[in-house]
């Protein structure tokens, strides 16, 4: 449930913040420079929260407000910027086609072996890169370096 906040959390802040910059946009001269404006905008805080904060932070602005980070598999490390780049262009071009594909049944889902209502046995991510609760990042490595004293 805190990934989809967090998700609902970004799309949130970047709509908004485009919102705030709309009437720089207006004043641009003509409905598709503005449209075409606003595109290039939106794709850009994009790139920066879901990419350039989360290669600094290890989490976007959502993800940081519900204490989730983003870790590389298998080892739980720190993403790089060319698997940040995939996943996000991954979640811009890839995740907003999943409803009409949903609309044509399971087998376009998940293939014609799955069962209906069985959930897809496919990675969270195509980048390799999961989202984590932060306590749950510090409880495993503290499990790494075992017990102190």
């Amino acid at each position: 449930m805190r990934r989809y906040l967090a998700v609902g959390i970004d799309s949130y802040l970047c709509l908004l913040s485009v919102g705030l910059l709309v009437r720089s946009c207006l004043n641009s001269g003509g409905a598709g420079h503005a449209v075409a404006l606003l595109v290039v905008q939106l794709v850009t805080l994009s790139f920066a929260n879901q990419v350039l904060l989360t290669l600094a932070v290890r989490a976007s602005a959502g993800k940081l407000i519900m204490g989730v980070r983003v870790i590389r598999l298998p080892d739980a490390g720190r993403p790089g910027f060319r698997l940040l780049v995939r996943r996000w262009l991954y979640g811009l071009l890839w995740l907003p086609r999943q409803p009409w594909h949903r609309l044509h049944g399971p087998a376009a889902a998940g293939g014609p072996d799955r069962a209906p209502g069985r959930p897809s046995e496919a990675p969270e991510d195509l980048a390799g890169l999961r989202q984590v609760r932060r306590s749950d990042l510090r409880a495993y490595r503290a499990a790494l370096r075992g017990p102190t004293g």
